[in-house]
Parts: C-alpha cells; sequence; structure tokens
C-alpha cells in the first residue's frame, strides 16, 4: 500500500507541474501544444506494444482529441488572466465534479445519496475560492477549462469501455497533439513553431515527460491497491496547484486558496469513496 500511496502522491506532483510549467511560459499555447505533442510522442513505443484502440472507439477519440484543443485554448486564457492558485484548483476540482455529473447524465452511472453529499462539499469548497479580487474574465475562463475538463472525460470514459483504457489513452495523447498542431497551422502560428522548440525544448520535454509519468504512475498504482484510493490521492493535486501558487509564485490571496483547495480536494476524495 506504501508503494501504490508513493506512486498516487507523485501522479498528483507531476499534474500539477506540468500545468505550472505552462502557466510559467511566455508562449503558453505553444507550450501546452509542446507538451502533449511530446507526451504523446513518447507513448508510441507502448502503443505498438498494447495495440491501437477497436474502431468502435475512434469517434470518441476524434470527438475528444478536438475538445481538447478548446480545453487547451481556455486553459491558456485561464492562466493568463487568473492566479494559478485560483485557476488550477477551479479547472480541476470543477472538471472532476462535471465529469462525475456527465457519468450519471450520459453513461448510466449512479450515485448514492452520500455520493450528492460530497458534491456539495466540493461546490462549497470551489464557491469559497471566488472572491472580489478574481475578475470575470478569469472566472469565465477557469469555468470553461473545467467545463471543456468534464466534456472530454465524459467522451474518454465512454471511449475507454470500448477498448483497453492503456491503448485508448495513448491514442488520445497523440490525437491531441495533432489537433493542437493543425490550429497553430490554420491560425498562421506555424511559423512560431521552429524559435519555440529552439528556445523552449527542455520546457516541452519536461512537460512532456511530466504528463507521461503522471498518468504511467496512476496505472502503477492501480494494479497494487484500489482504484478509488489511488484516484483519491490523486486529488491532492487540486490542493498542490493552489500551494505552488502561493509559493512559487507569491500570488495573493494564496494561504485562503490553498484552504478552500483542500476542501475541494475533501469533496473529491470523499466523491471517490462514496461512488
Amino acid at each position: 500500500m506504501l508503494a501504490a500511496t508513493l506512486l498516487a502522491l507523485g501522479s498528483a506532483v507531476l499534474h500539477a507541474a506540468w500545468n505550472l510549467l505552462i502557466k510559467t511560459s511566455p508562449r503558453r499555447l505553444l507550450a501546452a501544444w509542446g507538451q502533449f505533442l511530446v507526451g504523446g510522442l513518447l507513448f508510441v513505443p507502448v502503443l505498438l506494444i498494447v495495440g491501437i484502440p477497436e474502431a468502435k472507439a475512434f469517434p470518441f477519440v476524434a470527438a475528444s482529441s478536438f475538445i481538447h484543443v478548446a480545453y487547451v485554448l481556455a486553459l491558456v486564457r485561464a492562466y493568463e488572466h487568473g492566479d494559478f492558485s485560483f485557476a488550477y484548483p477551479i479547472a480541476r476540482g470543477g472538471g472532476a465534479l462535471l465529469a462525475a455529473t456527465g457519468g450519471v447524465l450520459f453513461l448510466g452511472d449512479v450515485l448514492p445519496g452520500l455520493a450528492w453529499l460530497a458534491i456539495a462539499v466540493i461546490v462549497a469548497g470551489l464557491a469559497s475560492l471566488v472572491s472580489p479580487q478574481v475578475t470575470r474574465t478569469a472566472m469565465l475562463w477557469a469555468g470553461l477549462t473545467a467545463a471543456t475538463i468534464g466534456t472530454y472525460t465524459t467522451l474518454d470514459a465512454a471511449g475507454a469501455r470500448r477498448s483497453s483504457g492503456f491503448g485508448y489513452a495513448i491514442t488520445l495523447l497523440i490525437g491531441a497533439g495533432l489537433a493542437l498542431s493543425i490550429l497553430l497551422l490554420a491560425t498562421g502560428r506555424g511559423r512560431e513553431i521552429g524559435p519555440a522548440i529552439r528556445l523552449d525544448w527542455p520546457r516541452y520535454l519536461m512537460g512532456g515527460v511530466c504528463s507521461t509519468l503522471a498518468y504511467c504512475l496512476v496505472l502503477a498504482g492501480a494494479r497494487l491497491a484500489p482504484v478509488g484510493y489511488v484516484a483519491a490521492l490523486r486529488e491532492s493535486s487540486v490542493v498542490l496547484g493552489a500551494g505552488a501558487g502561493w509559493l512559487f509564485l507569491h500570488e495573493r490571496l494564496g494561504r485562503a486558496r490553498l484552504v478552500s483547495a483542500a476542501v475541494v480536494a475533501g469533496g473529491l476524495v470523499l466523491l471517490i469513496v462514496w461512488r
């Protein structure tokens, strides 16, 4: 159990880390593109081993890949207009909340009464993150980021149930990277790719490794302990994100947001336990 605990907490740290790399980049959209593309390419050898998903899963891969474009655009805007200690917990916690709701509405999942109580705790925690210092623009983009996370998570759950989860996830990473590449080319930013790679390739490599390892650690932890236990510990990334904004970026209200993020994480843990 100790090994599973360390793996899950490591995944949470890495997830917060690659988001922090995007937040601190002067070229956030290109940073997100580079991390997704590198993360996908790192998984190609593994995909050759586990095999590509079945054909019936590809509509979900395609839909989720393009939703990831909207997700990255919203995430970048959220980090441009809001503090990391605000945007990250709202996006991550709100996305998990919406994904749970989407499972009930569209996938036939059933939540018991205690799970709805956990959802109420999450909502209270998210609401406490909002303060007069937060602009409407920051709230809008962080909320849209959460909406896209909830959407693609629901799509991915449906797609993974129609194929092997590992092969589906790898294919999705590659698809999201390609979709973001199309976006850059279609918007005339393709000429920025070469200079950005020369300047920021260490950031792309580090971000891609963090995102790849974060997913691998979760899978490894789930082999050693119940999935609910591992998933609950992974939600500590909400607290880590708020803490990173306070400690490393010296954001105002960081300490108060850390407490609010802890409430959100606690609600997410209860939601997983009581499902």
